[in-house]
């Protein structure tokens, strides 16, 4: 079966086995919320390669956008639990022993997400500026060949 045309193998892009995963899952949804062809990016993926067409790589830009802002929401809204957290523990934690122990216990976990999300963030923006890096060169082409 020949290879989509505007595509390339998911092993030049320089991710992990994980990342080229996660892109390819991203890019299947960027499509499908912007009525693009996700046959063509299944097609695509099932071969080891990356839909590289502008259309494609805008969605998939515009998909990251919003994948970024809610994870930066989700961590200021974190952020902002663990001040109450910390603040509320300071408040009571000369009568309340037992109290202080869960907010300890609450202030973990919500490190925990921060940390999870802050992995996730990592890794969404380097895939982000892989991709803008293609948008920019297939725009570059596309100006020279059009």
């Amino acid at each position: 079966m020949a290879s989509p045309a505007n595509s390339i193998p998911d092993t030049r892009l320089g991710l992990s086995s994980d990342e080229v995963l996660l892109l390819r899952q991203h890019q299947q949804i960027a499509l499908s919320q912007t009525g693009g062809s996700s046959r063509a990016a299944s097609a695509a993926s099932s071969q080891g390669r990356l839909l590289l067409d502008p259309s494609s790589l805008q969605a998939l830009g515009h998909h990251f956008d919003r994948l970024m802002q809610a994870i930066q929401h989700r961590v200021q809204v974190l952020t902002r639990q663990t001040q109450i957290s910390t603040q509320s523990q300071y408040d009571r934690a000369g009568n309340a022993i037992d109290m202080a122990d869960a907010e300890i216990a609450r202030f973990r976990e919500i490190l925990r997400q921060i940390d999870e999300l802050e992995v996730e963030f990592d890794k969404v923006r380097r895939i982000r500026e892989i991709v803008r890096g293609f948008r920019a060169r297939v725009e570059a082409l596309d100006r020279r060949i059009g």
